[in-house]
C-alpha cells in the first residue's frame, strides 16, 4: 500500500510538471514566439544581425527607406535621408532599439502566430511597414539641425500622424562609425532617438505650464502687473531677468519671457499648485507611442525653497522635458485641452499583400479644460505677433515659446521652440531643442521655420 502511495506521488509530481511545462511553452509561443522567431540566433531565419527576409520601410509617400536585397538590408540611396530616417527605421546591428527594425522586427519578419514565418520563406520577404513621416521633411530637419545634437517632431494634431520626427546626433546605417574609435564624442547619444528618450532643461518652454497654473488659480491675473527691475531677491538669493521690462502685464511677461513675472507667479502659487497644474500637463509620467514609453518629463520641487520655487516656473532649477512630450502637450492646446496621439505606423502590409494593421491617432487623457487651451493659445499668438513675427512663417499662422535651458558647467544653453499652427488645412504641432545651441529664438526657431514650410508642403498636397 506504501508503494502504491509514493508510486502514485511521483506521477502525480510527473504530470504536474508536464502540464507547468506545457503551460510555459504555450504561454512564451503566444506571447513572445515573434522573439524567438526573429531572434539573431536563429540565422537561418534572421541573417547575421538582420532579418534576411525583412519586408520594406516606406515613408508616406511611398519612398523606399529600407530593403532587403539578396539578403542584405539596404537602405535609401541618397546619404542625409538615410541618416535624417535612422533613429525611425533602424540600423542593421539593432542597436537603436526603439527604431521599427528592432521594436517592430516580427512585423518586418512577417511572423504570424498561426503561419510562424511560413509566407516570408514562400514569398522570399516579409511584411512591408508603411510610415506616416515625409523623408523629405525629415532631411529638411536634418540639415537645419547642421551637425548640433538635438531634436525635432512635427505632428498632425487632428489624425496624430507624425510627419518629421529626427534625432542627432545620426550617422549612415550604409556605413556607421567605429564608435569605439570616437575619441570626439561626435557620436556620443547616436543610439539614443532624443524625440522619445531624452529630456533637457526646458528654459522659458515651461512658462506654458506656469501660464496655464495662473490661469486656473488666479482668477485676476489678466488685471495683474509685474515690475521687473532685471532681478529680485528671494531670501538672499538673485533671481535675473534679461531685461529691465518695468511695469508689465501677463499677456506682455509671457511675450517677453519675463523671468522676474512668472518666478513670482510660481511662488505666489506655491509648491502644491504648481504640482499638480505640471502633474496634469503630463509632466512625471510616460506617454505611449508605438508601444514605446517616451522618457518622463520632470517637475519635482518638494525640497525646494522659495527661490528655487522660483526659478522652477522659469523653467528651470531641476526641471526637464521631453520632447514627445512637448509636442503633445502643443496638440493638446491646438485641440482645446484634448490631445489625440501621435503615431508613426500607418499600416503594415503581409507578404500577400493584406493590412495586417492599421494606425490610427487615439485621443488621450484631457490634460486641461478648453478654457485654459484657448487662454494659452491667445497668448502664444500674442507672442508670435509681438515679439517673433509673423513673417518668419510665410502662409501660415503660428502659437509658439522658445525657450534657453540653462545647463550650466561652461556650456551653452539648451535652444527650444515648441507651438502649433492654427491653419484648418495644416494642424501641425511641433517641438524643437536644440542642445546647447544657445538662445532657442536664434538656434531653434531657424530650424522650425524650415520644417514647417516642408511639412506645410507634405500635409498640403
Amino acid at each position: 500500500m506504501k508503494t502504491t502511495r509514493v508510486r502514485s506521488m511521483i506521477v502525480f509530481l510527473l504530470t504536474a510538471a508536464f502540464l507547468f511545462g506545457l503551460g510555459f511553452f504555450l504561454f512564451r509561443l503566444v506571447f513572445h514566439g515573434e522573439a524567438w522567431a526573429t531572434s539573431s540566433v536563429n540565422q537561418h531565419l534572421s541573417g547575421s544581425g538582420s532579418l534576411s527576409t525583412a519586408g520594406e520601410i516606406l515613408d508616406r509617400n511611398g519612398v523606399v527607406l529600407a530593403e532587403t536585397v539578396d539578403g542584405n538590408r539596404v537602405y535609401n540611396s541618397d546619404a542625409d535621408t538615410r541618416k535624417a530616417m535612422l533613429h525611425t527605421v533602424g540600423d542593421n546591428e539593432r542597436f537603436i532599439s526603439t527604431a521599427v527594425q528592432n521594436a517592430n522586427r516580427s512585423d518586418l519578419a512577417g511572423y504570424n502566430f498561426f503561419t510562424g514565418i511560413t509566407l516570408p520563406q514562400i514569398t522570399g520577404k516579409g511584411s512591408d511597414i508603411h510610415l506616416t513621416l515625409d523623408s523629405k521633411v525629415c532631411r529638411t530637419a536634418y540639415q537645419a539641425m547642421n551637425g548640433r545634437k538635438g531634436a525635432v517632431i512635427v505632428y498632425n494634431y487632428k489624425t496624430g500622424e507624425v510627419v518629421c520626427m529626427v534625432s542627432t546626433p545620426t550617422f549612415d546605417p550604409n556605413n556607421p562609425p567605429d564608435m569605439d574609435q570616437d575619441t570626439s564624442g561626435q557620436y556620443e547619444g547616436a543610439y539614443l532617438n532624443n524625440v522619445l528618450s531624452s529630456t533637457y532643461t526646458p528654459g522659458s518652454t515651461f512658462k506654458v505650464i506656469t501660464s496655464a497654473a495662473a490661469i486656473d488659480y488666479m482668477s485676476d491675473i489678466n488685471s495683474r502687473t509685474f515690475t521687473c527691475n532685471g532681478s529680485i531677491e528671494v531670501n538672499g538669493q538673485k533671481i535675473t531677468c534679461m531685461a529691465h521690462h518695468g511695469q508689465i502685464n501677463f499677456e506682455d511677461a509671457m511675450a517677453k519671457s519675463c523671468n522676474v513675472a512668472f518666478a513670482e507667479i510660481a511662488m505666489e502659487l506655491g509648491k502644491d499648485k504648481m504640482t499638480t497644474e505640471a502633474e496634469k500637463l503630463g509632466f512625471n509620467r510616460s506617454f505611449s507611442i508605438e508601444g514605446i514609453s517616451t522618457a518622463k518629463s520632470v517637475y519635482n520641487v518638494s525640497e525646494a525653497d522659495d527661490a528655487g520655487l522660483g526659478w522652477s516656473g522659469i523653467g528651470q532649477y531641476t526641471n526637464l522635458s521631453n520632447p514627445m512630450h512637448m509636442a503633445i502637450l502643443m496638440g493638446a492646446v491646438a485641440n482645446s485641452g484634448q490631445p489625440v496621439m501621435p503615431y508613426y505606423i500607418s499600416e503594415v502590409t503581409s507578404p500577400l499583400g493584406i493590412a495586417t494593421r492599421t494606425g490610427k491617432g487615439k485621443s488621450g487623457d484631457r490634460l486641461m479644460t478648453e478654457g485654459t487651451a484657448n487662454a494659452l493659445g491667445d497668448i502664444m499668438r500674442y507672442t508670435v505677433q509681438t515679439n517673433y513675427g509673423d513673417d518668419r512663417f510665410p502662409g501660415l499662422t503660428v502659437c509658439a515659446k522658445t525657450g534657453t535651458g540653462e545647463v550650466g558647467e561652461g556650456k551653452q544653453p539648451n535652444g527650444w521652440m515648441v507651438g502649433y499652427t492654427t491653419d484648418e488645412d495644416c494642424p501641425l504641432a511641433f517641438a524643437v531643442v536644440v542642445e546647447n545651441g544657445g538662445y532657442g529664438i536664434s538656434s531653434a526657431a531657424p530650424v522650425v521655420e524650415a520644417v514647417l514650410q516642408e511639412a506645410a508642403k507634405s500635409v498640403r498636397s
